[in-house]
């Protein structure tokens, strides 16, 4: 695990989802890690980090 606390950035929450995706043949499934990567860069985003 990373020590890292870099914030989640809209293009690492798009690799995620598209990673999962591609594991569920084409959709992510719900409650996914992908879900709440989004979630986070968009709040990322919306407080400007």
């Amino acid at each position: 695990m990373s020590k890292n606390k870099a914030p989640m950035t809209p293009e690492a929450a798009a690799r995620i989802q598209g990673n999962a995706a591609k594991k569920n043949g084409g959709q992510v499934p719900k409650g996914d890690f992908a879900g709440r990567a989004q979630r986070a860069a968009e709040k990322n985003q919306k407080q400007g980090k």
